[in-house]
């Protein structure tokens, strides 16, 4: 099986069209991070508030804590502690959430910036290889079966005229030189579907 066509100028094309699939799926995945990066930058204030809502929270329940020792209205006193403390907890977990929604955001983001790009990219160029790969191996096989060098004549004969000039030309036609069996125009022209095929003989 072969993957790039034997004749230069298709096989050239063919590694350009490559490299340039291969960069455009690297530049979108790039991309792609880089703006999960930046939304990223969005969670800092998530991570602050979380900071300081648990040392908010750490410092309240150790005040409460330390209140709670004066005798007969220590746990009277501890309450409105803890309740400050819980609220310090709430804007912990708020600061958390914020961070879990913006990381939710960002990873969409990267996501969809990845598949789009790379899936238009594979739509287009994926099918265009696969093609010319089966349709370069079913011509290789015909080439080798009986009667293949005839099909292979009559496909050049269909084709497009321009690639027949360069052979010679017997004085009733190709056409005719091909029905008659002309071993010789038959060779040629199987080599002009070869080449338009980007294949040797």
């Amino acid at each position: 099986m072969l993957l790039y066509a034997q004749t230069p100028a298709r096989r050239t094309r063919q590694i350009l069209a490559d490299l340039i699939a291969v960069v455009l799926i690297a530049a979108a995945v790039k991309f792609a991070l880089a703006v999960h990066d930046a939304i990223m930058l969005l969670a800092e204030p998530g991570r602050r508030v979380e900071s300081s809502g648990e040392s908010l929270a750490t410092a309240l329940d150790d005040a409460g804590d330390t209140v709670s020792d004066v005798p007969l209205v220590g746990d009277l006193l501890k309450k409105p502690f803890q309740s400050a403390a819980d609220a310090g907890t709430g804007l912990a977990d708020a600061g958390q959430s914020l961070q879990d929604t913006i990381s939710q955001l960002a990873t969409l983001a990267a996501v969809a910036l990845i598949v789009v790009p790379v899936g238009v990219v594979l739509l287009l160029w994926l099918p265009l290889r696969v093609r010319w790969i089966r349709r370069s191996s079913t011509i290789r096989r015909l080439l080798d079966a009986p009667g293949g060098a005839d099909l292979l004549a009559l496909r050049a004969l269909t084709g497009p005229p321009g690639d027949l000039f360069t052979i010679s030309v017997p004085p009733a036609g190709l056409a005719d030189a091909w029905r008659r069996g002309d071993q010789h125009v038959i060779a040629a022209l199987s080599e002009i579907a070869l080449r338009r095929a980007g294949l040797r003989p």
